[in-house]
């Protein structure tokens, strides 16, 4: 397991035997920015603190000088960390529980960023599960990538098992400490025990197959669909709290330019608005002017 350097972590006081007594658990949310552009960092930020002012730690790289200035700004730690940026969205999960086992949270959001903004406080809603999963609008069967990922990583039985499943995105995933944490373990273990198979050209040139860089989908969807994780719920994309909008079937915006979903309510969270920025590029930029 990947080990927090104390003296990397900026800002987050680890909690000691001594206080521990005294302290009062807030929330949390994990995100990762490294190599990615500032701009977008900021949205997702300036967006969340609209909303809330507890604790958001970011793994970042040590040339993301822009990102970490950004961060600051926003009162957000930073950990900086020497990892590939191909191989940070699987290693991530190492770094979250390492956190995660120093200091106690009431709950933790992890989370992507560069696609991300937010619509209210992430925590402001009353989850059913110890850990919750939130679902896309296509099975797994259905999307190229989803089946790559599953079927190089576990194999064909189990894809084929899992195939009429709906996507769980592991993009945005919510829960307790305890919850959090039992998810963290599960993809850290399915990640060493099912490794993506990569193509034979890679391995004879012990060359990096980028194809697998999303593999972490795969883990995501068998602990999810596996219900590995006790007390774990899932939210449908129609009508939860978050929108992960490349396969949304509808997408309905308020006269404040808010991401309604099918109860009329503003999501909590929009993920992956970029893949449908000819539909999102004007409501975006007046949440931007409003910031």
């Amino acid at each position: 397991m990947v080990r927090v350097k104390i003296n990397q972590l900026k800002y987050l006081s680890i909690i000691t035997t001594e206080n521990e007594n005294n302290y009062t658990m807030r929330n949390l949310i994990l995100s990762t920015a490294c190599g990615l552009e500032p701009e977008n960092i900021e949205f997702f930020l300036k967006s969340l603190r609209k909303f809330y002012l507890e604790e958001i730690c970011f793994l970042v790289g040590k040339k993301d000088y822009k990102t970490k200035i950004i961060l600051e700004k926003y009162n957000s730690q930073f950990l900086e960390i020497n990892e590939n940026k191909y191989d940070v969205q699987l290693k991530r999960y190492n770094y979250y529980l390492d956190i995660l086992n120093k200091k106690k949270y009431k709950n933790i959001l992890i989370c992507d960023s560069r696609d991300i903004y937010f619509q209210s406080n992430p925590f402001d809603y009353d989850y059913k599960g110890d850990i919750n999963f939130f679902l896309e609008d296509q099975k797994i069967k259905n999307c190229t990538h989803n089946s790559n990922w599953l079927i190089k990583a576990y194999g064909n039985k189990i894809f084929e098992n899992l195939s009429e499943k709906i996507i769980s995105c592991s993009g945005t995933t919510l829960g307790t400490l305890e919850g959090m944490k039992n998810y963290l373990t599960l993809m850290i273990d399915c990640s060493k025990k099912y490794k993506y198979k990569k193509k034979l050209k890679y391995l004879l040139t012990f060359r990096r197959d980028k194809a697998g860089r999303g593999v972490d989908q795969a883990h995501a969807n068998f602990i999810a669909h596996n219900k590995l994780v006790k007390n774990s719920h899932f939210y449908q994309n129609l009508d939860g709290p978050i929108a992960t909008v490349y396969h949304l079937k509808k997408l309905m915006f308020n006269k404040n330019s808010e991401l309604m979903n099918s109860k009329n309510e503003p999501y909590v969270i929009v993920h992956q608005y970029d893949k449908r920025w000819n539909e999102f590029s004007l409501h975006v930029g007046r949440l931007k002017e409003k910031l």
